[in-house]
């Protein structure tokens, strides 16, 4: 008899059979069960086996990725990732606004220096001035360019603009050069304006327009003339640039509290219509 052994053909598993079988002579059911042995095997590490060359884990899914593809990140990623992506506060942009908050106590040291009258200090005055004014144009930029917004400097830019131009004109006053109404009505409506914003920032946000970045620059230009001790035509010239200043200074003013008015009502009828679409 040349068939298979009924031992072995009796035996408690397909692969058993196999082990004893004799090639030449196995069955075609034999052959079968035992690449179904062969393919069902299981693996060193607890996997399946597929047909003994790969072995594909068996284990449940990682915690935070996906079952199918693996794509999806860790938990906590998505935080880990905002932290990466975070811009440091130690920046180009916040840099320079640190160097204008600097050149505030400067400035008002070389522009008291020898009771505030000596051409040399005013011009070393004039100096920090202008680097603080120039630094004003790039930091601001530089940030929105380079995604380098950082709470920081949304808090440090606008009281570093403030601070210089603030000391400015209390020390040009002070010294007797600058009429004082001028320094309130300048001061007066930056901080009214800086809280206006903070205001209404709930309904959005006031843009800045041309006419008060028109402001800004004019406001710089006359400040400058005035801390430099001219005299002459030079002099003369400075007082009308000053007089162009303020009257900007009102004028972006009033508009920016129509901005306010007219933006605060648009956000109050919007909440309103929401609600009403809401209740409906």
């Amino acid at each position: 008899m040349t068939g298979v052994p009924a031992s072995a053909a009796g035996g408690p598993s397909g692969t058993r059979r196999v082990a004893g079988a004799v090639p030449g002579g196995m069955s075609a059911s034999g052959r079968v069960v035992a690449r179904e042995a062969r393919g069902t095997a299981p693996g060193p590490s607890g996997g399946v086996r597929a047909h003994g060359d790969t072995a594909a884990p068996a284990t449940a899914p990682r915690d935070g990725f996906d079952a199918e593809d693996g794509a999806k990140p860790a938990r906590g990623a998505k935080i880990a990732a905002a932290a990466v992506n975070q811009a440091s506060v130690w920046n180009i942009a916040n840099l320079l606004t640190m160097l204008r908050l600097l050149l505030v106590p400067a400035f008002v040291v070389l522009m008291l220096a020898e009771g505030g009258d000596d051409p040399a200090w005013r011009s070393f005055a004039w100096a920090a001035f202008a680097i603080a004014m120039i630094t004003d144009l790039f930091d601001g930029h530089l940030a929105r360019t380079y995604n380098l917004v950082t709470d920081f400097g949304k808090i440090a830019d606008p009281i570093a603009d403030k601070a210089i131009m603030g000391a400015a004109l209390i020390c040009l006053s002070s010294l007797g050069d600058l009429p004082w109404w001028v320094t309130g009505v300048i001061l007066g409506r930056e901080l009214g304006i800086t809280l206006l914003r903070f205001l209404v920032i709930r309904y959005g946000v006031i843009p800045a327009s041309r006419g008060g970045k028109l402001k800004t620059l004019t406001q710089g230009i006359a400040v400058g003339m005035y801390v430099l001790a001219l005299t002459g035509w030079l002099a003369t010239l400075r007082w009308w640039v000053m007089a162009a200043a303020v009257v900007l200074t009102v004028a972006t003013g009033l508009d920016y509290v129509k901005q306010a008015i007219v933006l605060r009502r648009r956000g109050i009828a919007e909440r309103q219509a929401a609600l009403e679409e809401t209740e409906a």
